[in-house]
This record gives structure tokens, sequence and C-alpha cells, in this order.
């Protein structure tokens, strides 16, 4: 008898610890995340709740509006246990909401058998603004005259402050840059590859709440033809300058020949990606002042979006453009800053070689490239003229000289353009004028 009632006691306190364990294993609310969790948003742009719950899993979720002293509400929702991880989205067109503050309060409760098997709660309330009006632009420029391949400038106003803003062309943004004077100035090109019958630019505004509205420029094409050139790939081309100075690059190929077609295609395109990645970190403010230099006494072995033919004992074995202008002079020239500006880059940069990137400001910066030395490091401000390195013959270069680029938020553009006073007084300083802009 009294084994039996150990036993049984036994029994009893497993029970109770089985059940304590049971009821005490998940004692954590879910956590819960909303974004935006501030400010303003439209109904287009919904709200995004995530539930997270590593113990039982998450039970229910409720989200109720409330707005003029009226409650509506938005989702009330259950799970099966165990989910682990919800995410919700709450589109708030067509319930009834007007655009104005409201409050949202949202509600969580997991699986847990705590409190009489109600679960642990979790609850958050956020104050936030419904706004369904996009911005309003005004454009100030009137006129814009672009050459295919060149850079333009547009100067407008927003009603608002905008989270993204700029001028779109085709399905790339050139960003605008708020100036002091509240006004919006957006450097933009029409690339050299765009037809001129398919470029159409447009001013484009986001605001805080999602909310985008686009308009319109006043513009004219002009379109151009650029010189085309062939050029002979050596095998000893291949020999002391392609497998010396890219292997390294791509270290599993073994054939000197198919080793340039991957520096000439596969480098370039990442180099490319590297520049207009450089090109959207650029100062707010206007940093240079004239017209910009030319390297002194130099021809041009290389043109702006020149169409290359590259041959390689008598067959064609590759296409490229040149997205720069080639200036030759004596070896080791020196080379000036073409205006004032900000060094954002001065390293190896592939098939550019030793390069030098400035940063002019507003998205608008030039490139220096087969340096043989490099004279200024990332972070130094340079005058224009002063001297920044010498030619060379580094990356892709088959004798001494120097790449130039200007880039328009990473695009090449036509640099003739920004050697011409007229072109810049008309184009450029005339326009940011209207932006309270002076440049001297």
């Amino acid at each position: 008898m009294r084994k039996l009632k150990l036993l049984f006691l036994l029994l009893i306190v497993a029970a109770l610890i089985m059940g304590g364990y049971s009821l005490l294993r998940d004692l954590s609310a879910p956590v819960l995340t909303l974004a935006p969790a501030t400010g303003t948003f439209s109904a287009k742009r919904p709200l995004t709740i995530t539930v997270e719950d590593s113990g039982c899993g998450v039970k229910s979720l409720q989200v109720t509006a409330v707005q003029g002293g009226h409650a509506i509400e938005l989702l009330n929702r259950d799970y099966p246990g165990g989910t682990a991880h919800v995410t919700e989205t709450l589109a708030l067109a067509g319930k009834g909401l007007q655009e104005g503050p409201l409050e949202l309060q949202l509600r969580a409760v997991d699986h847990a058998r705590i409190r009489l098997g109600s679960g642990n709660p979790a609850e958050q309330t956020a104050s936030l603004a419904i706004d369904n009006q996009p911005p309003q632009i005004s454009v100030l420029t009137t006129h814009h005259n672009l050459n295919q391949g060149g850079a333009g400038v547009a100067v407008y106003t927003l009603s608002e402050e905008p989270s993204e803003t700029g001028v779109k062309v085709g399905d790339r943004l050139f960003p605008a840059y708020r100036q002091a004077s509240g006004a919006y100035v957006c450097f933009f090109a029409l690339p050299w590859n765009l037809p001129p019958a398919a470029f159409v630019p447009k001013v484009q505004a986001v605001d805080r709440a999602g909310n985008q509205r686009t308009v319109g420029l006043y513009y004219h094409v002009n379109a151009r033809s650029f010189p085309t050139d062939k050029i002979n790939v050596t095998p000893q081309f291949l020999e002391s300058k392609i497998v010396p100075d890219f292997q390294q690059f791509f270290p599993e190929t073994d054939s000197p020949l198919e080793l340039f077609l991957k520096v000439n295609r596969d480098l370039r395109k990442e180099n490319l990606a590297k520049v207009r990645e450089i090109g959207q970190q650029s100062a707010a403010t206007v940093l240079w002042a004239g017209t910009f230099l030319r390297q002194p006494n130099a021809a041009v072995p290389g043109f702006f979006a020149q169409p290359r033919t590259y041959m390689h004992n008598g067959l064609i074995i590759d296409h490229q453009t040149h997205l720069g202008i080639d200036l030759a002079s004596t070896a080791h020239a020196p080379v000036p800053a073409a205006n004032a500006g900000t060094v954002a880059f001065a390293a190896d940069l592939g098939i550019y070689g030793q390069c030098v990137i400035l940063d002019h400001g507003l998205g608008l910066q030039t490139l220096y490239g087969h340096l043989s030395q490099i004279d200024v490091k990332v972070g130094d401000t340079v005058t224009r003229g002063q001297i920044i390195g010498r030619t060379g013959t580094s990356g892709l270069a088959g004798g001494d000289h120097l790449h130039f680029d200007v880039l328009v938020s990473g695009q090449q553009v036509n640099p003739i353009e920004w050697w011409d006073p007229s072109w810049i007084k008309n184009n450029v300083t005339d326009k940011l004028m209207l932006a309270g802009v002076t440049i001297n």
C-alpha cells in the first residue's frame, strides 16, 4: 500500500512538472515589426507587418486603424501551431480611410498555453498619416537641346521633399540635387546608343508616402554619327601585354586570345558598372568653374562613342565601343585636372589601368585612365589644372596616352561639349542661374 501511494505521488509530481513545462516553456511574446513605422504613406504603398515567434508559433494577428474616432478592422487572421514567421502586406486602398493622421493598432498572440491558453500577446501602436497626393513639379528650364551622346541640365521645383527625384531616360533615373534656393538641378544624358526617336526625358518625383508624378520636358535632339575604327590584335600584343597584365583577372584562362576576349568583354562590363557606381556618389553642390581643360598638345587617336572592330589573323573577333577620348602627346606627359573637384577614385580599374576619377558635383565627373603614375588620393581636393598623374600604358592600352571621360551620374557623355565655353554657357551655367547657382 505504501509503495502504491509513493508511486501515485510520483505520478502526480511528474504530471505537475510536465504541465508546468507545457505552460511555462514559452513565456516570450511574439516580435512585431511594422514598415513604415512612422511618417506618411499612401494607399498605393502597402504596409508590411512581420511577426516572429520561435516558441510555440504565431496564433493570430489583428490590425485596426483608428481615424476620426472610428475604428476600422484591417486584418484579423489565425495561423496554425508552429508558424514561426508571418509576413502580411496591407494595401489600404478601398478601406474607407481618409487622408490625414491615423492610429494603427496591432496585436499578435502566440500558441503558448499560458494565461489559461490565451497565449503571450504583443501589442504595438503607430501614429501615421495618409497622403495620396503626388508632388507638384514646376520645370524652370524652358528648352533642352541635346546632342546624341551629350548632356543636358534640367532645373525644377517641387511642392514637397521627395524620397527620390531626377530625370528619367528610358529605364534609368539621373538623380537631381536640391540647391540652397530650394530648386533641384539634374544633369542628364542622351546616351550615345539610344536612338533619338526613343529619347523621351521626363522629370520624376516620388514623395515620402510613395506617390509619384512625372512631367515632360521641352527638348530638341541633334542626331550624331561617330567615326569607326579597326584594331589589329597581334600575337605580340597578346603575349607581351594581355597575358602579363590581365592573367590575374582570369587565372583559369590559358589561351591568350580567349583571355583578351574576356578582358575586352567581361572585365570591360565589370569596370563600366564600377564607374556607374562611383557616379552615384557625388557632391550636392557645384565644385567646378570655367571651361574644362583638355590635355595640352595632344593628338586624338581615339574618339568618343567610336565603334571598334577587333581583328586577329585577318578575322573579326570582337566589337566594342570606345566611350571616351584618347589624347596622346609625349610619354609620361603630365595630366592636368580638367576642372576643380575632389578625388572620388584613385587606383587600378581593369581596362582603364591606373585611373583617377574626379567628382565635380551634381553627378558630373571626369575619368583619367591608362596612367603610369597617380599623384592624388581619394578625398583630395584638386584645382583646375593641377597635375594629378602622368600618362602611360596601364590597362588595355596599346601605347602611351590618356583615356579621358566626362561622366554624368556614371554615364559617359561627349567630352568635346565640356571643352566649348559657348556650349557650357548656353546649356549649363545659364540654366544653373535659375536655381540660384552662379559659376564664374
